[in-house]
């Protein structure tokens, strides 16, 4: 049986009935007036209000309901700025939510999601020595693509900048795809993390998205990255058994940029040179690409050195090879969703962030483009909620 409602449950007196207490509450159906009756304790002031149990409404914030805040964050994320959020609110549900309503609140759940993302990303790495691997793996290859973009906030590093580094990774496998027409594939279903931290601490969101998708029980993991060292650091350590491909276009972006440097940007010299190390690196030519170099080169610090990025990534350039076995060898797909995830929303003309805020809507942009909204960031937030009602 559970407790009378007219006793005290902090000190067992009895409680006062009052009524005509009053609620302005916004639901997704729009802005509701409730009145309800209430029990006080004289002695120690403590209030419980029957009907917000009733109506699970009981310590929310804002005056919203669980669904509202959700619907209310959905356009905090969604759209390319709070205002047009806030505009895009009033037209669909027919309420006047302020901007920064919208702000506190699509970032108060963002932040919910992410703390119970990093729970479970650091409970997946500390147990990793305890994955087991399926005998035998399923014919299936996990790719695991990440990249970085830099996100203006408001704190100040050690050298006095502002930009932060988001690092955003991609995980899919290739019963994701589906083969166009023309033999190109588009990938279907893919999931994603985005973090605003270091590599050491990026590194559990990154191995946790890949045991939820797969790793441990496919029989190849394809690692396609721009050939960072903190990257390469990184796959070693959490996937040694990984295929690491260098991204092809990013090689050639280096190779265009270093040729505009050797020719002093004369574009009928450098073009021709630039295509031709480009056809040889993508034909495998390394060994004769790297004779294209002299071993000791100053360059200015925006132009790569090309004989020391090969030589660092010499096992991932093998593209014929790649090729072969249908591997993809150009990581556009992670590029395309940094600017998705990241620029889109993050990097609208004039915007700054709090650190904790930007990684709050990296959060929920990241969920969103995974269609992971209903599955991870309603069940998360109720889950939250009710536990505290509890």
């Amino acid at each position: 049986m559970g407790r009378k409602k007219e006793i005290c449950p902090r000190c067992g007196t009895k409680l006062i009935k009052h009524s005509d207490r009053k609620l302005m509450i916004k639901t997704i159906h729009g802005e509701i007036e409730i009145e309800r009756e209430y029990h006080r304790c004289r002695e120690c002031k403590y209030v419980e209000m029957p009907l917000d149990d009733a109506l699970e409404i009981s310590g929310l914030p804002h005056k919203m309901t669980i669904n509202c805040m959700l619907e209310v964050a959905f356009y905090g994320q969604n759209q390319s700025s709070f205002r047009r959020a806030s505009e895009m609110i009033e037209k669909v549900m027919k309420m006047d939510i302020s901007d920064e309503s919208v702000r506190i609140v699509t970032e108060m759940i963002g932040k919910k999601v992410h703390e119970n993302d990093t729970i479970r990303a650091q409970q997946t790495i500390d147990n990793m020595s305890n994955i087991t691997t399926a005998i035998p793996p399923k014919k299936m290859t996990l790719y695991i693509m990440t990249d970085g973009a830099s996100v203006n906030t408001r704190v100040e590093d050690l050298n006095g900048s502002t930009w932060r580094e988001n690092k955003t990774v991609m995980v899919f496998t290739d019963k994701n795809m589906i083969r166009r027409k023309d033999g190109s594939r588009m990938i279907v279903q893919k999931e994603y993390a985005a973090f605003i931290g270091t590599a050491e601490e990026f590194k559990k969101y990154v191995f946790d998205l890949a045991i939820r998708n797969g790793y441990g029980v496919v029989d190849k993991v394809v690692v396609l990255a721009d050939g960072a060292t903190w990257i390469r650091n990184m796959c070693l350590e959490l996937f040694p058994d990984a295929i690491q491909i260098l991204d092809l276009f990013h090689l050639k972006e280096n190779v265009y940029d270093y040729a505009k440097f050797k020719f002093s940007n004369d574009v009928s010299k450098y073009t021709p040179w630039a295509e031709s190390i480009n056809v040889k690196l993508e034909n495998g030519k390394v060994v004769e690409v790297l004779a294209e170099f002299p071993e000791n080169e100053t360059l200015p610090p925006n132009v790569t050195n090309l004989r020391t990025y090969l030589e660092n990534n010499r096992s991932k350039v093998d593209y014929p090879e790649y090729k072969r076995n249908g591997f993809f060898v150009g990581s556009g797909a992670i590029e395309s969703a940094n600017k998705t995830i990241v620029q889109l929303r993050l990097k609208q003309p004039g915007m700054r962030w709090g650190v904790t805020g930007a990684q709050s809507i990296l959060t929920l942009r990241a969920k969103q483009e995974s269609g992971l909204w209903n599955k991870e960031v309603r069940t998360s937030v109720t889950s939250s909620f009710q536990m505290k009602r509890a």
